[in-house]
């Protein structure tokens, strides 16, 4: 248990000191294939280690239902990359399985690792438009099927949850716990 909490608490830092191996590759394409990567590893990693099996299955769900959005419209849709490759622009894989691994420990661990997540999945898009492999609208499209990925099938650890709500005539903050 307590090997679980020095996980959670340093993976933001593993992160920082893989940054620089990333940063030293031959481009930002690279290091955003490095960080495609570690995003999902860190949110399953931190369920094992946690022996959170509840968010094992919940990581799984979302892998799942990412992974057969994102594929079923590359195929169905089939369009072309800007560097004039054939094919598989639309949507950005890179960025819906790195959003939809941030969003998990977001959603999963809270804010204060999901915040480094965020981060780290926006410099994955920036990375595959900087590489000409996608148009904007492809990693906005992919962000938007990686967060919505996860955001159905993840609740909070250990499922509590706070959060905020406003609507036009009334503001405060709703607090659910599940036993």
């Amino acid at each position: 248990m307590n090997v679980g909490r020095k996980w959670i608490t340093l993976w933001p830092l593993a992160l920082l000191l893989l940054a620089p191996a990333a940063e030293s590759a031959s481009s930002t394409e690279d290091a955003g294939d490095v960080l495609l990567v570690l995003l999902p590893v860190a949110g399953f990693a931190t369920a094992l280690i946690k022996q959170d099996r509840e968010g094992q299955i919940q990581f799984a769900k979302a892998f799942a239902a990412n992974a057969v959005v994102t594929l079923g419209l590359k195929t169905a849709i089939d369009k072309q990359r800007p560097n004039g490759d054939c094919c598989d622009s639309f949507p950005s894989g890179h960025t819906s399985f790195a959003f939809m691994g941030a969003t998990f420990i977001e959603r999963r661990y809270g804010r204060k690792y999901g915040v480094p997540a965020y981060a780290a999945a926006t410099f994955v898009a920036y990375s595959r438009v900087d590489s000409d492999k996608h148009y904007v609208e492809d990693v906005v499209a992919g962000a938007a099927i990686g967060y919505l990925s996860s955001y159905f099938f993840t609740s909070r650890y250990p499922n509590v949850s706070i959060t905020p709500v406003a609507q036009r005539d009334f503001a405060g903050v709703t607090f659910s716990m599940q036993w």
